[in-house]
């Protein structure tokens, strides 16, 4: 009876290991963003040329392109704990001291989407990223009291995808602020085929490219295909990813040519048939394919507008013609 119920679990603690194992532990491992990893380089080793904690980093840029690895990876190159938290998490100033009360010597502070910290938070931390102090206030009322606490020299890694919604005083804290941008087909290859082989999954070079090439230039989007065509390979083939398999794996999980999924179409036929090209408004379009406007302008749109599909425009959004010739040959 015990054999048979652990098993499953094994299997389980298997499949977290093969995620988590798909995180580049090093900067030399980790594949794009060479401005960046040029940078951090020599961030990173003057800070332990001089035996000090490494300056605070702001990380802009869209979802996916690896900013929380980034965070592990500056953590893993300076033999410092991680701790990971987000700026949504953070409600009241008592839980960022609770955190920041807990660090070790030059440890890293990751905050992902650091934009969305409330106000009396950010007021906690301008003292702590300075002057490494924060001030605990003590009771209330007329009996209230200020307890000045030291802390640890420590490293905040930031993330943001809305670097416009950082105050100026946050931002003007981070000694190096930097944007991953957007990976070229090349790039993603390389993330797919090394992805390929910590899941040990049988895989051409042209399939690699195929699926390098409809991941909307991120690695998030490019290893979750590539799990989605090996799950298509196993089920209707023997697990070997060729060109013919990928292509219709990815046929079926309606994923085209530029990498545009269902919504994405959707969002490019409202423009195009139902509003005549536009222009039309953000929360018009979002209803019209059943999204909400800040998925729409977060998720969908930066890719579309990219690629040369929709424009931005004082009236609304508009649809250019190359939205049209995508539509009309799919």
């Amino acid at each position: 009876m015990r054999d048979e119920f652990l098993e499953p679990i094994l299997a389980s603690d298997r499949e977290v290991a093969d995620e988590v194992g798909l995180r580049p532990r090093l900067l030399d491992d980790f594949v794009g963003q060479r401005e960046l990893k040029e940078h951090l380089d020599i961030v990173l080793g003057a800070a332990k040329q001089r035996g000090q904690a490494a300056d605070h980093i702001l990380l802009a840029g869209p979802p996916g392109l690896g900013k929380t690895t980034m965070a592990c990876i500056v953590a893993a190159e300076m033999g410092v704990a991680l701790h990971i938290t987000s700026g949504p998490a953070l409600e009241r100033a008592g839980d960022l001291a609770a955190i920041l009360t807990k660090l070790g010597e030059g440890d890293v502070l990751f905050i992902d989407e650091i934009h969305r910290l409330s106000r009396p938070v950010e007021e906690i931390l301008y003292p702590a990223m300075e002057d490494f102090q924060i001030d605990i206030v003590v009771g209330k009322g007329p009996a209230a009291s200020s307890i000045r606490l030291t802390l640890p020299r420590f490293t905040l890694i930031g993330a943001t995808t809305r670097t416009g919604m950082i105050t100026g005083p946050l931002r003007d804290r981070f000694g190096l602020v930097a944007r991953l941008d957007y990976y070229d087909a090349a790039e993603l290859d390389a993330i797919v085929q090394r992805t390929s082989r910590i899941l040990d999954v049988p895989l051409t070079d042209d399939a690699s490219l195929h699926i390098a090439r409809r991941s909307r230039g991120t690695p998030r989007i490019a290893n979750r295909l590539l799990r989605r065509v090996r799950d298509f390979a196993e089920v209707r083939g023997d697990g070997t990813i060729n060109a013919a398999t990928a292509l219709e794996a990815l046929r079926v999980f309606g994923v085209d040519e530029l990498g545009l999924d269902k919504v994405d179409r959707a969002i490019l036929r409202s423009l195009c048939e139902q509003f005549d090209g536009g222009p039309v408004g953000l929360t018009t379009l979002a209803i019209a394919v059943g999204e909400q406007p800040e998925t729409v302008e977060d998720v969908y749109e930066p890719f579309l507008i990219q690629q040369g599909l929709i424009a931005r425009t004082p009236r609304g959004r508009v649809a250019m013609d190359a939205a049209r010739s995508h539509l009309a040959n799919p």
